[in-house]
């Protein structure tokens, strides 16, 4: 019932202003009746206690300097009409509430200044004694100011709120956006090395399947074997993306550092000699290997697509602090170009290696040929 209440109340605004006024008359008219001070209660001075407490119907459209007058103008008319004393405090406390509620702190506290003025007004015709006057000045003042108290400790915890959850909400975006860039990186990385290696073993089997049938059937296991593992590593990238498979086994598990030999073999079977050297030393966290892995596989897919090299060399080492990959070829040395195509694989290395705190450098090598240099450290990302 009461969630079904504050539902209505949040979406009639009729509603929230009219409710009030619906259940402080009963109680004023209750006040008067139980009273031996008051008139007595009839048909014309009731309409006088409505039209009093109609000010509160004003009280989500107007600041306090309108609100405040009008609602002290009505205040004097309720307590002419049946004079409701122990009760009419409630009007100032519903008006004070809501601008607590829906204000900001400055308009609190102005309101809080402009409070004392009102209620003077509002009790000083019908108070018998000077310690009357000041004992419902004192009272009415300390209520009204709790009601405004409250209301705005209500409103700041409410903006907190909606602050933390505006925060988780964008973290979360966040989070999702990495996750996506993470996707995207793997799919480029595997789609693209399986490709560059198939279209070229493919040339060597096409060159080779009359003058050597047996050169162009290694050729076609090979472009058999990398087409496999590309499309196993896709399912278990993409596998990521379904619905309440988070919990799924990895269809295998993730390539590390030490797992190099492998990119090395399509390399070779093009024609290409790659030599490697892995410092089986190495100690880095999973995020490391994988990162790695990804950076050298791109690395060497560009020295397919790109240098016409003849030989690679792939150095991995560590000196406590970081791990050092490079990846040099003899090949003439072109550089990615912008705009066609290419430099996606060399901004994709640099952001894995952003990912990790980590640089890579990637120009001509000193000796001629093409160099990739990237330094993760050894720790992972720092958090």
């Amino acid at each position: 019932m009461i969630r079904w209440m504050r539902e209505q109340l949040a979406r009639s605004r009729a509603l929230r202003a009219w409710l009030p006024l619906v259940l402080v008359v009963p109680v004023l008219t209750l006040d008067a009746a139980l009273s031996d001070k008051g008139p007595a209660i009839t048909w014309w001075r009731e309409l006088l206690l409505v039209v009093g407490c109609l000010p509160l119907l004003l009280r989500e459209r107007l600041g306090f300097a309108l609100l405040g007058p009008l609602l002290t103008a009505g205040i004097v008319l309720a307590l002419w009409a049946l004079e409701p004393g122990e009760t009419i405090v409630v009007l100032p406390m519903i008006a004070l509430a809501t601008l607590g509620a829906r204000g900001t702190r400055r308009q609190s506290v102005w309101a809080g200044i402009g409070l004392l003025p009102c209620v003077m007004a509002g009790v000083l015709p019908f108070a018998d004694t000077t310690a009357d006057f000041l004992e419902n000045v004192v009272r009415n003042s300390a209520l009204c100011l709790l009601a405004l108290a409250a209301a705005d400790v209500a409103r700041s915890r409410s903006e907190a709120t909606e602050r933390q959850a505006a925060a988780r909400e964008e973290e979360a975006r966040r989070r999702m956006a990495q996750e996506r860039l993470r996707i995207a990186q793997d799919v480029h990385d595997v789609v693209a090395h399986a490709l560059v290696a198939v279209n070229v073993q493919a040339g060597v089997a096409a060159h080779l399947v009359e003058r050597d049938p047996e050169h162009a059937q290694e050729a076609l296991r090979q472009i058999k074997a990398t087409s496999g593992e590309a499309l196993d590593e896709l399912r278990a990238t993409l596998g990521v993306l379904r619905a309440g498979d988070d919990d799924a086994a990895p269809v295998r598990p993730a390539a590390g550092l030490h797992d190099l030999d492998e990119l090395a073999g399509a390399l070779r079977a093009a024609g290409v000699r790659v030599e490697l050297d892995v410092d089986e030393a190495v100690q880095a966290p999973a995020p490391v290997h994988a990162a790695g892995y990804r950076i050298v596989q791109e690395a060497l897919t560009n020295v397919l697509r790109h240098a016409r090299a003849q030989t690679v060399r792939v150095r991995v080492a560590g000196d406590g602090e970081a791990v050092r990959l490079e990846v040099v070829d003899d090949g003439v040395g072109e550089g990615a170009a912008p705009g066609d195509g290419r430099g996606q694989g060399v901004r994709g290395m640099r952001e894995r290696a952003a990912a990790l705190a980590g640089t890579l450098e990637s120009g001509p090598a000193p000796g001629g040929g093409w160099r990739v240099l990237a330094r993760l450290p050894a720790q992972g990302a720092p958090r």
